[in-house]
């Protein structure tokens, strides 16, 4: 951690800390949290037991990160984050290891103990012991990461999914992707022999100018119809050129999920957001999405908090 990142982190929870100590309403004390603009809270009241299924941890002051060439957010955890719980009404979350950590665990698997009720994904190699595994899944893993879009940061390649799916398999674990479409057809041979539930991240990332018209749409539905798959309802600015506060082009991706198969899609904040270096997204705007991706309420609660115990073993 840089010195000016030590400042700026000291800065905000000094300013956190004084607006706690002396009993101030005002709405940016209250919600103001790193990582995320906006202060408001969501106009959406988040069930009991609503899980965040998507988030990341970074916390380089107790886990050194590897050099990866690719820039990590600061002021990204567990601290950091309960801010976030709070401000959007959250209580269940599900860590996912981030790829600036590469195989190193440790960071997802102290997160999962400190934010408990909590589960993880790890990202692992193929020469991970039996052992090694079983401690994982004692520390609340429930799944490995195939991070594949870029070649250069990536900790993990195509070669080593199906291995590793064996392995998972007899602890009831699951695989997740975060690739895009194009990528999600050159695996896709792959894809339908895994023995693991597979899960993807960001609405499957199609072609942005595609759509649901984007073969690969077509390739995660099948998938689901056949019981193999989840979709994440996440990512909405990376499916969406035009932004918020609508992400006009990500909500018909999401809606044809909903409408196809509920049972089948959890909900992530993708806090601190890492795809977004510089303006932030409003999380409480994200949160509030669901309401137009999922309209009835019990869909919604179906989606925050059935599935993900369902999932992940809430």
């Amino acid at each position: 951690m840089t010195q000016s990142h030590r400042i700026e982190r000291r800065t905000f929870l000094a300013a956190a800390a004084a607006a706690a100590a002396s009993g101030m309403t005002d709405a940016r004390a209250q919600h103001a949290v790193p990582n995320s603009s906006g202060t408001e809270a969501p106009k959406f009241k988040a069930p009991p037991n609503a899980c965040d299924c998507h988030m990341h941890i970074y916390d380089p002051a107790r886990f050194a990160m590897p050099e990866i060439g690719r820039a990590a957010p600061t002021n990204a955890t567990v601290t950091e984050y309960r801010l976030l719980q709070k401000r959007i009404g959250t209580s269940r979350v599900v860590v996912v290891q981030p790829r600036n950590y590469a195989t190193l665990n440790d960071v997802t698997l102290d997160a999962i103990k400190q934010l408990a009720p909590a589960r993880g994904v790890a990202v692992v190699h193929p020469t991970i012991s039996d052992a090694e595994l079983k401690t994982f899944h004692e520390g609340g893993i429930r799944g490995i990461r195939f991070s594949l879009a870029d070649p250069k940061t990536r900790a993990v390649t195509p070669d080593m999914i199906e291995p590793l799916a064996k392995r998972i398999n007899e602890l009831g674990w699951h695989i997740q992707f975060n690739v895009d479409g194009a990528i999600i057809m050159e695996i896709e041979d792959i894809l339908r022999r895994l023995p693991t539930q597979l899960v993807f991240d960001h609405l499957g990332h199609p072609k942005q100018s595609a759509g649901v018209n984007d073969p690969s749409h077509k390739v995660v539905r099948e998938l689901i119809d056949k019981g193999r798959a989840w979709v994440k309802l996440s990512g909405a600015y990376s499916n969406s050129k035009a932004g918020p506060p609508d992400y006009p082009e990500a909500t018909p991706i999401a809606q044809a999920f909903v409408k196809a198969a509920p049972e089948r899609l959890v909900w992530g904040s993708d806090w601190p957001h890492p795809g977004v270096p510089v303006d932030k997204p409003d999380d409480a705007l994200l949160f509030d999405l669901l309401t137009a991706w999922a309209p009835e309420e019990k869909t919604r609660h179906r989606i925050l908090v059935d599935n993900p115990a369902k999932l992940y073993g809430f």
